[in-house]
């Protein structure tokens, strides 16, 4: 990846975190992080992954309302940003940090089990 792409990546995740942040208070759909960002070579289009603190219906609320409200986002994204294009952007829900949280846990209960010499 080029410094350019990293940088712009860097600075979609920033921004977009901070418009999330801002427009959907932690409530009925839980409390949305922007996690990463991935960008196409020409800028064109972002993979935004966010991850959703809530049950799995909280979860199923939250990414609707982020897809419901996606050209409100992207607007208010080209509005603070300044790129010759902005990125057309889609949400993907990320459960990395639910998946190594729950590895975290299995090993401690492994730990616990495992007799001391």
């Amino acid at each position: 990846m080029t410094v350019r792409l990293e940088r712009v990546r860097e600075m979609l995740k920033r921004t977009l975190g901070e418009i999330v942040r801002r427009d959907f208070p932690p409530g009925d759909a839980g409390l949305i992080i922007v996690n990463d960002v991935e960008v196409s070579a020409d800028l064109k289009e972002a993979k935004v992954f966010v991850g959703i603190v809530g049950n799995q219906e909280a979860k199923r609320r939250a990414m609707n309302l982020l897809n419901g409200r996606r050209g409100q986002l992207q607007f208010e994204l080209g509005r603070a940003i300044v790129l010759r294009y902005t990125p057309k952007i889609s949400f993907h829900l990320d459960e990395s940090v639910e998946r190594g949280n729950r590895i975290l846990t299995i090993m401690e209960e492994l730990d616990k089990q495992e007799p001391k010499p």
